[in-house]
This record gives C-alpha cells, sequence and structure tokens, in this order.
C-alpha cells in the first residue's frame, strides 16, 4: 500500500510538471524561489546596514569577504545547478534511481569541496583578504569576518546543493521555507550580536553562519521525513569519478557566473580602492543593492529552470520554449519596473545605509542610475543563460555566463578608469550587461531552432504499435 502511494506520488508529480498550464506552473515556481533570493539578499543587505554603523573601512571589510562568499558560492551552486538539471531532465525521462545518484552525490561531493576551500581560504587569511581588494585599514576587519564565514564553508555549499534538488522536483516552497527561515534569523541575529553586544564584524559573520546551519538543516529534514521525491540514501553515492564530474560539468556556467562574479567584486574594489575608503564603501553598498534586484530576476529563471528541465526530458518541446516566454514576460516587467525606481530614487536608497554621508550617497547614487538603464533588458540575457543550463548545453551556457562578468567586464574595468576615471568604474557593470543582452539574442535564436528541429523529429516518429 505505501509503494503504491509512493508510486501515485510521482505519478501525479510527473503530470503536474508535464501537463498544467505553462505559465501558472512557472509563477508558482517562480514566487517562492523569488522570495527566496530577496529573504537571501536582505540578510546580505542586514549585514551591510547594521555593520554600516561601525565606519566605511568596516563596510568596505564586509564586501570584500563578499567576493570570498561567491566563491563559496560558485562550488556549491557548481554542484548544486549540476544536479538540479540532471536530476529535473531524469525525472521527465521517468528515470528515479538516476535522479537520486545524481542528488546523493552532488550533496557529498559539495561537503568535501567546501572543506577544502576552509583549509585553503584559512592558510594565509590576511594574504588573502588583500588579494580580493581589502585596504589597509579594512583588512584586519575583513580577517576578522572572514574567518568565520570559512568556517562555514562546507555547510554553505551543500545546502545550495539540497536547496537545487528540491528546486529541481518542484518543491520550490520547501526551498523557500529552508532559505528564509535562516535568512530571517540572520537578521535578527546582526540586530542581537553587533547593536545589542557590540561584538563588531565578527558578531555580523557569527549570525550569518548560525543562520546558515539552522537553513541547512530544516532544508536536510525534508529529505529525512520523506517530503521530497528525489532520495537521499548511501547506496545511490556514485562509486565513478565521472558521475562527479558530469554534475560539476553541467554546473560548470554557475561556476563560471560565480566565479567571475568573486573576480569581477575584486577587481572593482581594486580599481576604487585610491579614491578612499568613502568610494569603496559605496560602490560596495550600490553592488549589494543591484545584486538583490537580479536576485529576483535569477529567482523568476530558477523558477522556470525545472520546468524547462523536465519537460526537455519527458520531450515536451513546445512546454520548454512557453517556460522561457512565460518567465521572460514576468522578468521583463519586474525589470522596468525597478529601473524607473532605481533611476528617480538612487539617493533616498543609498541614504538608508549611509545617512548623512554626502559623498558614500552621490558616487553610489550615480552608480545605481547608471546599473537602472540596463535593467530592463537583464532578463532576456539572465534566462537564455539558465535555458541553456537546464538543457544540459554546458559549452554555450559557459561562454554566456562568462561574459556579464568576465568577457566584457574585465577589460572596461580596466580601462575606463584610466579613460575617465571614478565614472568609468560607476558605469562598468551597466555597460556589460548591455553588451551581454546582445550577443544573448543569436543564441535564443539558435536554441529555438533546435526545440524546432527536435520537435519536428519527435513528430516524425512512427507510433508503437500496441
Amino acid at each position: 500500500m505505501a509503494t503504491m502511494s509512493e508510486t501515485d506520488k510521482k505519478a501525479s508529480e510527473y503530470r503536474r510538471m508535464t501537463e498544467s498550464p505553462v505559465f501558472g506552473l512557472v509563477l508558482r515556481l517562480s514566487v517562492p524561489t523569488m522570495f527566496s533570493m530577496l529573504i537571501t539578499s536582505i540578510y546580505n543587505l542586514a549585514d551591510t546596514y547594521f555593520v554600516s554603523s561601525l565606519g566605511n573601512a568596516a563596510t568596505g571589510a564586509v564586501g570584500v569577504v563578499y567576493s570570498v562568499q561567491s566563491v563559496i558560492q560558485a562550488v556549491g551552486y557548481g554542484f548544486g545547478m549540476g544536479a538540479q538539471s540532471l536530476i529535473s531532465r531524469r525525472l521527465g525521462e521517468k528515470k528515479q534511481e538516476e535522479a537520486n545518484l545524481f542528488a546523493t552525490s552532488g550533496f557529498v561531493a559539495a561537503f568535501f569541496a567546501g572543506i577544502l576551500l576552509m583549509i585553503l581560504g584559512l592558510v594565509d587569511l590576511p594574504g588573502l583578504m588583500k588579494l580580493f581588494g581589502a585596504t589597509e585599514t579594512a583588512r584586519p576587519l575583513a580577517c576578522d569576518y572572514g574567518f568565520y564565514i570559512l568556517l562555514g564553508a562546507p555547510v554553505f555549499c551543500s545546502s545550495f546543493v539540497l536547496n537545487n534538488i528540491l528546486r529541481a522536483e518542484g518543491k520550490a516552497t520547501f526551498s523557500m521555507i529552508g532559505l528564509c527561515s535562516g535568512g530571517i534569523l540572520n537578521i535578527g541575529l546582526d540586530a542581537l550580536f553587533i547593536l545589542g553586544l557590540k561584538t563588531g564584524v565578527e558578531g555580523a559573520a557569527i549570525a550569518t553562519v548560525i543562520s546558515q546551519i539552522v537553513s541547512f538543516f530544516i532544508l536536510l529534514s525534508f529529505f529525512l521525513l520523506k517530503k521530497s521525491t528525489v532520495k537521499l540514501r548511501l547506496p545511490a553515492l556514485s562509486k565513478r569519478p565521472g558521475d562527479y564530474l558530469h554534475i560539476f560539468r553541467v554546473g560548470l556556467p554557475t561556476v563560471f557566473r560565480q566565479s567571475l562574479g568573486s573576480v569581477a567584486t575584486t577587481l572593482l574594489n581594486i580599481a576604487v580602492r585610491p579614491y578612499g575608503d568613502a568610494a569603496v564603501s559605496a560602490v560596495s553598498i550600490a553592488n549589494k543593492i543591484y545584486m538583490l534586484l537580479r536576485s529576483m530576476l535569477i529567482g523568476v529563471g530558477q523558477g522556470f529552470q525545472p520546468v524547462a528541465g523536465y519537460n526537455y526530458g519527458a520531450k515536451r518541446y513546445d512546454r520548454v520554449k512557453k517556460a522561457f516566454s512565460s518567465a521572460l514576460l514576468l522578468g521583463t516587467l519586474y525589470g522596468v519596473t525597478v529601473a524607473v525606481a532605481l533611476f528617480f530614487f538612487s539617493g533616498e536608497i543609498l541614504a538608508i545605509f549611509r545617512r548623512g554621508d554626502s559623498e558614500v550617497i552621490q558616487t553610489g547614487g550615480e552608480m545605481l542610475r547608471y546599473l537602472s538603464l540596463s535593467l530592463p533588458v537583464l532578463a532576456y540575457s539572465t534566462f537564455v543563460n539558465q535555458l541553456y543550463q537546464s538543457l544540459g548545453f554546458v559549452v554555450p551556457a559557459t561562454v554566456l555566463a562568462s561574459c556579464r562578468q568576465g568577457i566584457f567586464f574585465v577589460p572596461l574595468v580596466l580601462l575606463l578608469p584610466v579613460w575617465i576615471g571614478l565614472k568609468g568604474i560607476l558605469m562598468t557593470q551597466a555597460i556589460s550587461d548591455l553588451l551581454t543582452f546582445f550577443v544573448s539574442v543569436p543564441f535564443h535564436l539558435l536554441m529555438i531552432k533546435r526545440l524546432n528541429r527536435a520537435a519536428a523529429e519527435e513528430s516524425a516518429l512512427p507510433v508503437p504499435q500496441k
């Protein structure tokens, strides 16, 4: 009887992902992921908000360590997104055991990768902080903050995998509960440690680690309580090195995206450092605000990715295209709305973090106004990249992932400051985003042709005789 119940649940989930109206399905999966991304970004901003009361050097230190966190996220999301893409397609193909294998193997691999990152980071912490762009005044504070963040690396990495497994099978609400619980706790602990106990930047880091541990166990509980379709079981752990390489290879676009984000932030910190702590603080705050806004778009994309992957595995190519267009409609409406608000109220937004500091408000506000010009097209380039990754096209997905904060960003951040000074630094990301949009168009058209061809070939196959 229990077996039938489990079978019925899987069949019901399969029908939901492959037969229910696409726009409603994408919307239902996007809302929890958007909310998760919002809360995650808010607690990152909460660190900045509470730490900003300690001065510009402390704010700059948090911005520097954020680059280190981006590397940790790159590895965690690499295994997580690789597992998600493979799991959603295997579930669409009704290959449950392979889905379990990729889930278990991705989880274990991410945990041990996190341990390796922790060890490598702690070997020479001051040197690492200097490498990531910390000024002389900010470096001791960056070391204090970074020490605890690196200790939490194994938990951070494996949490990303749990989160993405739940999304792969369409359980975005469970993912939201785990992430949001940790995020809300983080905000409360920031206030307690920094304002109440006066623990400085160390308190902010400890708050982040504690909240991530809580989030990890909440996410893990859904698997232990058998609320998930995909199972984490030691017998499912792969003994073939090729499987781990396959997971990481499929997640490679995310690794590039996140790693290059860390490189971009580091280069930004280095480029702005000659202009003083106020400029570093302004760029750090503006960058985090923009990341918050972009995270909502990524949330929409993460809502459509399992739909695309599931239906691609089920050979429902029409639904793959509809999933993309549904996400694009939602993302573009959001991007245009936010861009208008950001352009006209950038100064007021900056003042929330550094009220009374006119230099920070002016510099950060100018950067936000430039960024608002690229926001309306950000959804398109983001979703084209995510579409390729969710369907397992690693090379083009990696190329697209490398454009925004690598191929275009790096030369721009090196050259524009030489030509036009601080203004060049402030407009670098916006120009890079616009260039990435133009590159994404031919990739999208190529994918549409590929899906149409696959649909035509599928419809031409002879119907099997009963």
